[in-house]
């Protein structure tokens, strides 16, 4: 590689580092602004000397162990063909490349349980949200208590404003993403390194021993702290879902070159002020900046928090599309909106989710302390199925020691499990919301896979194979009028069941027949030259099998083009597309619960049909029906 290409290749990798820094670090590098404060707010406990070092140990460590260690040394080696997540991982396990056989029914079980924690992202991408611009715009009262009455509408408007933007993609806002995080990053370090200049004192709190002794002073007190120092990693999951947006080293690199030292120096900063002025617990992070820099700062926090939660969002749309790729979400009307980047899509139904509910959560806990209390849960719960998960892939997939695995994992969990513990507290006091969030999204992920798996089976009953189906049409010698007859199906071994009806009462079929189906893989993305495979069989009756990878919306009509080039019966703008449609009736069939089956069947008619997932040409389009009760 020649000198010109080296500079490019590293300025490449300089921007990739960048980016990284907008999108995959926004929701943990927005923590200082609300995490020591709860620490101390939460339990009750005073901004003694002791417990200040104590705290800021626990929180020291929790960055090293957590984010540092599992998450970034370890967890990001299991990635699917680049990408990461809770799905990706649970993808892994589902796949044949096992060095060690396990069960289909431990694969099932471990499957769902990788689902489970995917459900409790959405409660993330609520919360983080309505909890960092709510801390950012707070800044405002420590300037003056002029702008209190105003923190909640301000908050609702910045909400809206953010989630309103969404249609228009984040191309344009996304070029100053990275630029604005690194100095915001670059900011809260200076700000914490100035005061560490004040007291020294504070950096003896790298030693556990400071952890220990505070976990000895304090008893239960110190153990429900660990609910709010948990907020200082909140963001380990969001890093691990947008490996596949950046790569591994460049999450590396901004993590260990900048995002660590900034917010290491940040926290003991606060932690510094606090040695010197207790009384400023009430905001340390605002409270230690100098007056004349606050409203420069409240702005940046702002700026910063609303990048923050613009990553979360897309993380959201990221999760709803992959779970719709792999059958656990009904289809979605899902708009990309860069013809250069794949991972800016947009989502309506879910943008509109997630803004009422940010929303509500603002006007229902009104102050950032009070959201503090139902963020946690959610994603401890998801972060210890990943450690779980993370297991399975290590000793089944990639053959590690059985006890040199368990032994690391068993300290991931005891760390997952203490956070866990500590935020379960937080139940009454809010912890509730993302609990019962993750629930009802676990129940309708696994109800729409259950109930379509039920449906397939009723419906395979009344189909005939392809070759009966063929010599069923020259026994009977329907008619074969010109034209060009395409049927979406399920399987190509057999007749799509619109075609079959459509024989059965017209006794007519096309002259050229086409069966399309659409596979999803376990891949994230499939190569052109492995896109579609036909097979011409007899009567003019071609079978076509079109691959995306779950991270991939289908487009038939793209595929029709380029086979077109070779054979010209694969004319879109001629032919005739046949799509099934089916009513599904609750009964007392066994199954499903009979309120699982309705609400199948509810999700069944709000579904996006069949012509816009596969983006076919509406006006050759024709939609046959079929009933079925399950």
């Amino acid at each position: 590689m020649n000198s010109s290409n080296q500079s490019q290749s590293k300025k490449y990798k300089l921007l990739l580092t960048l980016a990284a820094l907008g999108v995959v670090y926004g929701d943990i590098g927005t923590s200082p602004l609300y995490a020591l404060k709860e620490a101390f707010h939460h339990a009750h406990l005073p901004a003694t000397p002791d417990n200040i070092l104590g705290i800021l140990s626990l929180v020291f460590w929790s960055l090293i162990i957590v984010i540092s260690i599992k998450y970034l040394v370890f967890v990001l080696r299991a990635d699917h063909n680049g990408e990461g997540g809770i799905l990706a991982l649970a993808s892994l396990i589902n796949s044949d490349s096992h060095k060690k056989e396990m069960s289909n029914k431990t694969k099932t079980l471990l499957v769902l349980l990788g689902v489970f924690g995917a459900a409790f992202l959405y409660g993330d991408g609520i919360i983080t949200p309505a909890i960092s611009i709510l801390s950012a715009v707070e800044g405002l009262s420590v300037i003056t208590p002029v702008f209190n009455p105003y923190i909640i509408p301000i908050t609702v408007i910045i909400l809206i404003g953010l989630f309103s933007i969404q249609k228009n993609g984040t191309g344009s806002v996304g070029k100053i993403f990275g630029p604005v995080t690194l100095t915001w990053f670059l900011v809260i370090g200076a700000l914490g390194g100035y005061n560490i200049f004040q007291n020294f004192e504070v950096l003896n709190a790298m030693n556990p021993y400071y952890a220990y002794q505070f976990f000895l002073h304090n008893g239960f007190g110190g153990f429900v702290v660990l609910g709010s120092v948990f907020l200082v990693v909140t963001g380990g999951e969001a890093l691990y879902s947008d490996l596949g947006h950046f790569g591994l080293q460049p999450i590396r690199k901004a993590w260990f070159y900048v995002v660590l030292p900034c917010l290491l120096l940040n926290y003991f900063g606060q932690g510094s002020f606090l040695l010197n002025h207790p009384s400023g617990i009430a905001n340390p992070f605002f409270s230690m900046a100098p007056d004349w820099f606050l409203y420069p700062l409240v702005f940046l926090a702002t700026m910063a928090t609303t990048i923050a939660s613009q990553a979360l969002i897309t993380g959201v749309f990221s999760i709803s599309m992959q779970a719709v790729q792999q059958g656990w979400l009904p289809r979605l009307f899902i708009s990309h909106t860069s013809e250069k980047e794949f991972g800016q899509i947009y989502i309506k139904k879910i943008n509109y989710f997630l803004m009422m509910g940010c929303i509500l959560l603002v006007l229902i806990f009104k102050t950032s302390s009070n959201l503090a209390a139902a963020y946690g849960i959610a994603v401890t719960l998801t972060m210890i199925i990943t450690t779980i998960l993370f297991y399975v892939v290590a000793v089944y997939r990639w053959g590690w020691s059985t006890y040199v695995t368990a032994t690391l994992c068993t300290v991931f969990a005891i760390v997952d499990l203490a956070f866990l513990g500590s935020n379960l507290l937080k139940i009454v006091d809010g912890g509730w919301f993302p609990l019962i969030l993750g629930i009802v999204g676990f129940i309708y992920m696994s109800s729409w896979k259950r109930g379509r798996q039920i449906l397939f089976s009723k419906l395979r009953r009344k189909h005939i194979s392809i070759t009966d189906f063929i010599i069923k049409i020259d026994s009977e010698k329907m008619q074969r009028p010109d034209g060009v007859g395409v049927f979406m199906a399920r399987s190509l071994s057999s007749t799509p069941l619109a075609l079959v009806q459509i024989a059965y009462h017209l006794k007519s079929v096309h002259k050229n027949l086409i069966f399309v189906m659409v596979e999803i893989t376990n891949k994230p993305r499939v190569s052109l030259s492995q896109r579609y495979f036909v097979n011409e069989l007899a009567q003019n009756c071609y079978q076509v099998t079109i691959k995306y990878g779950y991270l991939e919306m289908p487009n038939v009509p793209d595929v029709f083009d380029m086979i077109k080039e070779t054979n010209p019966i694969f004319d879109k703008d001629k032919a005739s597309f046949f799509i099934g449609r089916e009513s599904i009736f609750a009964s007392q069939i066994p199954g499903m619960a009979l309120w699982r089956e309705k609400l199948f069947s509810y999700m069944s008619k709000n579904e996006l049909p069949a012509t816009d997932y596969f983006e076919l040409p509406k006006k050759r389009v024709m939609e046959v029906g079929t009933q079925v009760s399950i």
